[in-house]
């Protein structure tokens, strides 16, 4: 009988290294199919909270934050790029010229959760950020997306303009912050062990098969 894994993925539509490292533990646990089972649940880390509704340049952004030069962002993007050619996703650098506010992406995925559709939202969003260069900030976005997975539009429509669960996601960012997370993506299996950043699939394999093992052995 697989061994349950609990996993909090602490992450942002945003994140490139989240789309990537969210790829890379699905595939790890396929390979561990029969081994592990894991019971995903996506918690919300903005690392942009003050991005105002239109966005800013994406040049222009990460040199104000990191100090980047264009060069240096172009490099990084091409990186980033090959990595998520190599778990299967696809990152379109050149549709995604703007960051934008994630705020309300992380409102409808804590409701899809309750809907049992969050994986398959995330997985929607960072699409359309990524890949086809959309502003998961935008409403019409969200609901196109909550709609192509299968999630009830006019209730998705009833959560974004109520502003519901904005408190709910809150308290997660402010929980995992008080706990040292700090970056993203944050792993954390079974409420003890964290996995930092977008791993190797080779990495995430490893990983949940030592910690299934050390809990079958610890539970026996």
């Amino acid at each position: 009988m697989p061994t349950a894994l609990k996993i909090d993925f602490v992450s942002d539509i945003s994140c490139p290294w989240c789309a990537i490292g969210l790829h890379a533990l699905e595939q790890a646990a396929d390979r561990l199919k029969g081994e592990v089972v894991l019971d995903l649940h996506f918690q919300p880390f903005e690392l942009n909270p003050q991005m105002p509704p239109e966005g800013q340049d994406i040049d222009e952004h990460l040199h104000e934050k990191y100090g980047a030069s264009p060069e240096q962002s172009q490099r990084t993007r091409s990186a980033i790029a090959e990595r998520g050619a190599a778990v299967g996703f696809a990152f379109n650098m050149d549709k995604r010229g703007r960051i934008y506010n994630t705020f309300d992406a992380h409102r409808l995925l804590h409701w899809a959760g309750q809907k049992g559709l969050q994986p398959q939202l995330k997985h929607a969003l960072f699409k359309a950020y990524f890949t086809d260069g959309q502003n998961p900030g935008s409403h019409d976005v969200l609901l196109n997306a909550a709609q192509a997975v299968g999630l009830d539009v006019e209730e998705a429509r009833t959560v974004l303009e109520s502003g519901q669960y904005a408190d709910e996601v809150r308290e997660r960012e402010a929980f995992y912050q008080q706990h040292g997370i700090h970056s993203v993506p944050a792993v954390i299996v079974n409420d003890r062990h964290l996995i930092q950043g977008g791993q190797p699939v080779e990495v995430f394999e490893q990983a949940l098969r030592q910690i299934a093992t050390e809990s079958v052995a610890t539970s026996a």
